[in-house]
This record gives C-alpha cells, sequence and structure tokens, in this order.
C-alpha cells in the first residue's frame, strides 16, 4: 500500500555476516538507522555492504521502491554496454531533432542546445547521469530500445528485483507511471557493486562513468551532505514532485563511497510516499550515509 502509513513498515535485515563483523557492530548500526526513520511519515528503504565484502545491513531492502532518475545509472549501463559490443561509440555524434528537446522537463540540453545540434553519446551520458537531464535520458533509451533493452541487460548481468517500464517522458504525463520503475535497496547495491568491481561493463567503460558519477552535481545534502569534506562518492540521485495530497513519491541516492583507506562500500537510500518536506527527506539519507560512514571508519 502507498502512502503515509507505510512508514510503520520497517524492517532490519541482515544478511551474510563476515566474521570479523561482531554482533554488538552490526546492532549498533542497525540501531542509528531505525533511530532516524522510525518517526518518519515515509517509506524509507537502505542498503548498505562494503565492495568486497559480505555483511550487508538492510532496512526495507526487499522492498520494490520507485527509483525516479536513478533509473539513469541504469541505463547509461545498458548504454555502455552496446558500447563495448562496438554497436555505439562514445565519439558518436547524435543530431538533436524537436522530439529531442522537450519543453516543461528538467534538461540542462534543451537550455544549451537547439534543434540541429549534435552531441557525443558520451555528452549525453554525462548530461543524463551528472545532471540528471530528462531529454538526454530520453534519447539515450531511443539508441539503445527502449526501457526493454535495459531490462535484458540487467538480466543477462544477474540482476534481478528491477523493473524499468516507463522513460521519463510517460513519467512527466501520469503520477502513478513513475511506481512502475522500481528496484529494491538490495538490488540496487548489488549493481553498484557489480559496477564497481567491474562486472558489469568492460575496463575503460567502468572508469568512463566512475568519473561521470562523482562529479554529478545533483544532490548535495543527501548521501554527500555529512561526509567529511573531500571524500569521494560516486552516485546518482532521483526526485520526485510533491503531488496535491502532500506526497512526495520519491527522494533517492544510490552511490559507491571510498573510505580514507581506499576500500569502498555500496549504499542506497530510498525515500518513498514521503508526507515529510525535502529539507527532511534530503536529512535522512544524509543521516543514513553518515551514520554508515561512522560504523565502517570505526571498524579501521
Amino acid at each position: 500500500m502507498r502512502g503515509v502509513n507505510n512508514f510503520l513498515a520497517v524492517s532490519i535485515i541482515f544478511v551474510c555476516l563476515v566474521h570479523t563483523t561482531t554482533t554488538a557492530q552490526v546492532n549498533s548500526l542497525h540501531s542509528k538507522i531505525n533511530e532516524i526513520v522510525k518517526d518518519k511519515r515515509a517509506t524509507v528503504g537502505v542498503a548498505i555492504c562494503p565492495i568486497g565484502g559480505t555483511d550487508t545491513v538492510s532496512v526495507n531492502g526487499a522492498a520494490h521502491l520507485p527509483m525516479q532518475s536513478v533509473f539513469k545509472f541504469h541505463i547509461a549501463l545498458a548504454v555502455l554496454d552496446q558500447v563495448d559490443k562496438g554497436a555505439l561509440s562514445l565519439n558518436q555524434k547524435i543530431k538533436l531533432t524537436m522530439a529531442d528537446l522537450l519543453p516543461d522537463t528538467w534538461s540542462p540540453i534543451r537550455d544549451k542546445y537547439k534543434c540541429g545540434d549534435s552531441l557525443s553519446v558520451a555528452e549525453l551520458i554525462q548530461y543524463t547521469v551528472a545532471q540528471s537531464d530528462n531529454n538526454g535520458c530520453d534519447i539515450l533509451l531511443r539508441l539503445i530500445g527502449a526501457t526493454e533493452a535495459v531490462e535484458h541487460y540487467l538480466q543477462r548481468i544477474g540482476v534481478d528485483d528491477v523493473a524499468i517500464k516507463a522513460n521519463e517522458e510517460q513519467m512527466q504525463m501520469v503520477w502513478d507511471v513513475q511506481y512502475q520503475n522500481c528496484t529494491t535497496p538490495l538490488s540496487a547495491v548489488r549493481l553498484l557493486s557489480k559496477f564497481y568491481a567491474g562486472g558489469a561493463v568492460s575496463a575503460k567503460s567502468r572508469t568512463f562513468l566512475y568519473d561521470v558519477m562523482v562529479n554529478t552535481t545533483t544532490g548535495a545534502k543527501r548521501l554527500k551532505g555529512l561526509l567529511p569534506a573531500g571524500t569521494v562518492v560516486a552516485h546518482k540521485t532521483g526526485s520526485s514532485g510533491t503531488n496535491s495530497q502532500g506526497l512526495t513519491a520519491a527522494v533517492n541516492d544510490i552511490g559507491i563511497v571510498i573510505l580514507p583507506d581506499g576500500s569502498a562500500y555500496a549504499i542506497a537510500v530510498l525515500v518513498s510516499d514521503s508526507a515529510e518536506d525535502s529539507t527532511t527527506n534530503e536529512a535522512i539519507i544524509a543521516r543514513v550515509s553518515q551514520a554508515a560512514w561512522q560504523y565502517y571508519t570505526s571498524k579501521r
């Protein structure tokens, strides 16, 4: 059931604890996350896992929650898979048409370029991921064969519990359509971990997309908000509007955080069907991210 009553449905799941992680340590992180989310009028999904490790902690980790622009990470991977196969090239130029420059949607591309101008596939990915350009997203989807191509790619690399059914234009038209594009927090960190470890695309494509994610300009107050200055975070945000009932469908951030010793962890925080204001929604993500950082740095 969607809606503010979902905020009571908070469950904690601990999966595959490594021998070096004590129950007390895990319970400490559990307690911090539970304290952060317990009074919030929202469904909060969290999953956190060290890259190359096995002590995954999740809150509502198996819940299917709307991604909004988080799905642009998945789309970028599917595009880069086509680049790896030689079907596309990062230097390939794509000429913009009027259909590519839709009004009334977030699009730095539309604000800078006009019909007839050309952008490379690399530039389209940079705009789509780092600046969350909605028109850029749909151009990339048209290049690879729509949303079905992304789902097929994810299935092929062994990532389940993800549904991508609608593009940005379709999500803008009808409120409920955004719920068709969903992921579980656990699936999000599995994909992030696979990507960072080199199991999703080629090494060249991995480096390219990782650098784009590190330079993402959206969501400065989310995963990065309460981390030490200079912390490297490769991430992708997602945000919905707020409907007439005051409900915000999605305020999200997923990413890879680099620790001081060079190790990394994947984290996904999805705030869904929230009756809180935007400041509170972003603060939930920032505080969960801070708790994870404190947990991993205290173990070293």
